[in-house]
């Protein structure tokens, strides 16, 4: 066990930061941040690579839409200009439709506060999960994204870990299931872990160098 915990340790110092914290997200347990790792997640769920996809966010955010209500202030074609800017061309109209949507379904139905969903659903991961599908364009992967990014200020869904970071998780020969993860960090931590196993997932290559074997 002690080997796992320098392996996890190793891991999250070298590959665990997180898409939010790329996206120049803070994260905090308010509505403006977390409104902000929705559109992340709705930017992620899209078959384009997760650089341009926190490019395209950082891009939105620079424009002042870090609230749905700034948002729903925009015209369609500025998002659709602010998308193209941050290299998301082949999906930019269709997602500036979509980021409306969702600014004017969390202002409507949750006040603009994704706390209040995750009140509605009584902090059940699982029913978080689907909620956040109401939103168009957040399916199961946009809202697993969700999830493991927002472990970090919300204690109530944690440890969650989908099937990408399990699959990193057996990459790195480190337990399979979230408590077992969990319990190799601290706290809050486990949302870094979680984004280190992704990438290890995406490139086991990563493990190379930098890790040794873990030993029981």
């Amino acid at each position: 066990m002690t080997g796992q915990r320098d392996l996890a340790h190793r891991l999250l110092t070298t590959h665990g930061r997180t898409f939010a914290a790329d996206a120049a997200i803070t994260l905090r347990d308010k509505p403006a941040p977390l409104w902000q790792l929705l559109v992340l997640s709705l930017l992620l769920s899209t078959r384009i690579s997760s650089d341009i996809a926190v490019a395209t966010a950082r891009e939105l955010f620079s424009a002042g839409w870090r609230t749905p209500e700034h948002l729903r202030e925009s015209t369609w074609q500025e998002r659709v200009d602010a998308l193209g800017r941050g290299g998301y061309r082949r999906y930019d109209e269709s997602t500036a439709t979509r980021l409306d949507d969702a600014a004017a379904l969390l202002l409507d139905r949750w006040k603009g506060d994704l706390r209040r969903l995750r009140d509605e659903a009584e902090g059940d991961s699982r029913r978080i999960a689907d909620l956040l599908q109401a939103f168009d364009g957040i399916g199961p992967t946009g809202a697993s994204i969700f999830l493991r990014e927002v472990q970090q200020v919300w204690p109530a869904v944690r440890p969650f870990a989908d099937d990408l970071v399990l699959r990193g998780a057996r990459a790195a020969g480190l337990p399979q299931d979230a408590e077992s993860l969990a319990g190799l960090v601290e706290g809050e931590d486990v949302a870094g872990l979680a984004s280190a196993l992704v990438h290890i997932a995406r490139d086991p290559d990563l493990l190379h160098g930098d890790c040794d074997e873990p030993t029981a």
